[in-house]
């Protein structure tokens, strides 16, 4: 039973091409399971305070961040402030005119932001002016 050169290196390219597409796959079902985990909704609420900065920062990936003075809080202090994220411009441009004011921002927390989308995992998506 001897096998000719031709077979042989017909089962090592069948072999080859079977491979390749199992990892190709792999990479797929692997890459859709991350990107669904580091954008997973871990909690949606709302923060209420007096937004004392918002800015546009980054060394690669430019993005919106600001902090909020918590509303009850008597000094200023890393407990009392809460830090976000704002992905959407006309967002950041709207919190922007509110500086200095008392305002509510409804964020969602995410697992694990991706760089682009900010420095932080709580993402606001809107903002109010309280009167």
């Amino acid at each position: 039973m001897s096998v000719s050169l031709d077979q042989t290196k017909s089962k090592a390219k069948s072999f080859f091409k079977k491979l390749l597409w199992i990892l190709l796959l792999s990479f797929v079902v692997f890459s859709g399971v991350y990107y669904f985990y580091r954008t997973y909704t871990l909690s949606e609420g709302t923060r209420t305070g007096v937004l004392f900065k918002i800015s546009k920062k980054g060394k690669i990936f430019k993005t919106y961040e600001g902090q909020l003075q918590l509303a009850g809080a008597a000094i200023m202090n890393k407990q009392s402030t809460f830090e976000f994220s704002v992905n959407n411009a006309e967002v950041y441009s709207t919190i922007q005119n509110m500086e200095g004011k008392n305002i509510r921002l409804h964020y969602k927390e995410l697992v694990n932001a991706f760089p682009w989308q900010g420095d932080t995992d709580y993402m606001v998506y809107q903002a109010e002016e309280i009167k």
